[in-house]
């Protein structure tokens, strides 16, 4: 018998005992085998709560907008909306309804796992169905408190307030008035939404389990795998309530992916001795450099943590594309610094895995992580440009490569030194944003551009910008720029131009052609893509045979690019 083999069986015997001789296995395999299925897992017994987006709405009321409002007719949101103007101590709130400057919309924002008191969101608005409304651009929706809410016997219902509401709505500016009226009546509030709590997180155990013993041994478990530090002081993430009930607290290492962090939770095991554990990681090394079960394999190798860093290590260094990436993305929320070359070549060479490789690389705190993110910036591709901009700003939002400035108070602003391909990217979700790739952009004279309702910009054939502002009854101010991009940006704002009105303006220089530079706008990388299996074996010709089957990543996408997060964010 070779020695390992008599070690493995060793350790058998001490775990059985005087069970041991009715075992018979023909090869550690087996017995690897054998103990997994043994391997009792939390989530076997304990389900997660909180772990969905939470639906909070209100009815509520967008001011100044030019003359394109409208007087509601008589229903449940408008006696909502005038009880709300009410409390709020709003004088006349009938006849600031029936101005045309008004509109009444309905509100919904979606508040994210483990969402923390004063994280931002975004909010959804559109006005309701037969409204009168014509266009909600240049709209400012006043502060509204954001409840869950039901309609039950023709009147609305409220429960406790989540969250508030406020700020410049967003409508689509290539919306044209007579090709898309729908269009021009709903919008968003980026990062208008601000929790008021924090939501629980946790585990509750099934009834036929629950006992303060198994609670106390779960929340031993999970403090074991993961713990953060509250004023220098070490705590463990997991706190037993009760013997059916475990509060948790999102790791740090996880903030932009709370789904994973809750799979990789269940996959930790509720009790295990350092010999199973052994014996389980070599099984997992397994199931890892097969294709088949890797996504579940690297989960779990996570779970055991620091323990597994040499079976994922094996997995990194896989000829199979999937194997290689989900060993990276596991050994990236180990903080191993290693993933960080698969990550970016998987980011950089197959879309199906890039988001969750950039999410990955924004987590690892290595200068390694750092620097391919930043050689990632130059890149061709539009979305794994701004996805590596976006895991910068997660990694650190102060790192002075990409840090920016709040411009005016309204909107992240970041001009990038990038020798790439020019690029403007503007959001419509997560959070008000404009970053210049390039910070020697130009626009192309002449061009009259609109920036909102009152403000002109227009470019004069000896390549200066006029940008002036015109209301009625108020003095004109006017600025003279050159014809930068950032220049005329900084000139918009400072005449009290909002988001909305800087991102219409950059959006008619690029249908109109004074624009050059690539403009995007919400340019992410997205989950549910097909992956397609490259085989080992080799074609005629030496090239590596392409197998028909698709396949998509098993893997839940980070809350960093997730769809949820472009409709309503955090």
């Amino acid at each position: 018998m070779k020695p390992c083999h008599a070690w493995l069986v060793c350790s058998l015997v001490a775990l059985c005992g005087c069970a041991m001789p009715a075992m018979r296995f023909q090869s550690p395999e087996e017995l690897s085998t054998a103990l997994e299925s043994k391997t009792r897992l939390v989530g076997e017994v304990a389900r997660p709560f909180g772990h969905t987006y939470v639906k909070v709405e209100s009815v509520a009321l967008v001011t100044g907008l030019d003359n394109t409002g409208e007087d509601p007719a008589p229903s449940p949101q408008r006696a909502t909306l005038l009880h709300e103007l009410q409390t709020i101590g709003v004088q006349n709130p009938d006849r600031l309804l029936a101005s045309p400057t008004t509109a009444l919309v309905l509100v919904r924002g979606f508040l994210p796992p483990g969402v923390q008191k004063g994280d931002k969101f975004d909010l959804e608005v559109q006005v309701p169905a037969r409204s009168e409304t014509t266009s909600l651009r240049g709209g400012w929706l006043m502060e509204t408190r954001m409840t869950e809410m039901a309609v039950l016997g023709g009147q609305i219902h409220e429960g406790h307030p989540w969250a508030r509401g406020e700020g410049a709505v967003l409508v689509d500016p290539s919306a044209d008035a007579e090709k898309d009226p729908g269009l021009l009546v709903r919008g968003r509030v980026l990062g208008g939404g601000t929790a008021l709590k924090t939501r629980d997180l946790g585990l509750f155990i099934a009834p036929e389990d629950k006992s303060i013993r198994l609670s106390a041994q779960i929340g031993t478990a999970i403090n074991r795998r993961f713990h953060t530090f509250s004023r220098g002081i070490k705590q463990g993430v997991a706190n037993p309530r009760s013997d059916e009930r475990i509060d948790l607290k999102i790791h740090p290492r996880y903030k932009d992916n709370a789904a994973r962090y809750i799979r990789v939770v269940r996959a930790i095991p509720v009790k295990e001795s350092a010999a199973e554990q052994t014996l389980r990681i070599e099984l997992l090394k397994r199931q890892l450099l097969d294709p088949i079960t890797a996504s579940t394999a690297a989960l779990r190798l996570e779970a055991i943590g620091h323990a597994a860093v040499s079976a994922l290590a094996q997995g990194i260094a896989s000829k199979d594309a999937e194997v290689r990436f989900y060993a990276a993305e596991a050994l990236a929320y180990l903080d191993e610094s290693q993933a960080a070359a698969p990550l970016a070549q998987a980011a950089r060479e197959e879309p199906a895995f890039r988001a969750y490789a950039l999410a990955a690389l924004s987590t690892i705190d290595d200068m390694a992580a750092h620097e391919e993110l930043v050689n990632l910036l130059e890149v061709p591709s539009s979305e794994t440009r701004y996805g590596a901009f976006r895991s910068l700003w997660a990694m650190n939002a102060n790192d002075p490569l990409i840090r920016g400035e709040n411009l005016g108070g309204q909107f992240g602003y970041h001009v990038l030194n990038t020798t790439g391909p020019l690029m403007i990217h503007v959001t419509r979700s997560f959070r008000p944003e404009i970053v210049l790739f390039g910070h020697e952009q130009r626009l192309q004279t002449p061009f009259v551009l609109e920036a909102g309702k009152s403000i002109l910009v227009k470019g004069t054939a000896d390549d200066k910008v006029l940008v002036a502002k015109f209301v009625v009854g108020q003095p004109d101010q006017k600025r003279i720029v050159a014809t930068k991009v950032d220049e005329v940006i900084r000139a918009i704002v400072e005449l009290g131009g909002t988001y909305p009105d800087v991102v219409q303006a950059l959006q008619q220089a690029k249908a109109s052609h004074a624009l050059a530079s690539r403009f995007e706008v919400d340019a992410l990388p997205d989950g549910g893509r097909n992956y397609r299996h490259k085989e080992d074996a080799l074609a005629d010709g030496g090239d590596a045979a392409v197998s028909n089957e698709r396949i998509e990543v098993a893997n839940p996408l980070p809350d960093l690019f997730s769809s949820k997060q472009r409709k309503s964010t955090r």
